[in-house]
């Protein structure tokens, strides 16, 4: 799945767990988007399977977009947290963790993760 697509159902996991339903213009005015943007992401979205919506415009992530949505917001949550640690201010650290996120193999994130758990307890 490319990035964006990972980004759409992280902001809707998070939009979801905030305001516990979540329409076409709430990701369009979260991420700053057209809402014709929006339309189309969520239509490959759609025919991917990672999302549905219902007949009065709502969206629920299916098994497999909350699968990946998670997925990206865990590594969000403890890449950034990993950063601070080191010493990268705040706002930094949440700019580069979006993008690392996305990147990071399985293997690199076990691993970082593993070290957190480990070393990152004070």
């Amino acid at each position: 799945m490319q990035e964006s697509g990972e980004m759409y159902l992280e902001t809707i996991l998070i939009l979801k767990e905030k305001n516990k339903t979540v329409r076409a213009i709430d990701i369009a005015e979260d991420m700053g988007f057209s809402k014709p943007s929006v339309s189309r992401a969520l239509s490959i979205l759609k025919d991917e399977n990672c999302i549905a919506v219902d007949d009065k415009g709502l969206i629920t992530l299916t098994r497999k977009g909350s699968q990946i949505a998670r997925k990206i917001y865990e590594r969000h949550v403890v890449l950034s947290d990993m950063l601070i640690a080191l010493g990268v201010d705040q706002k930094t650290a949440l700019e580069d963790a979006c993008r690392i996120e996305h990147v990071i193999s399985d293997k690199s994130f076990a691993a970082i993760k593993k070290h957190k758990a480990q070393y990152g307890k004070k």
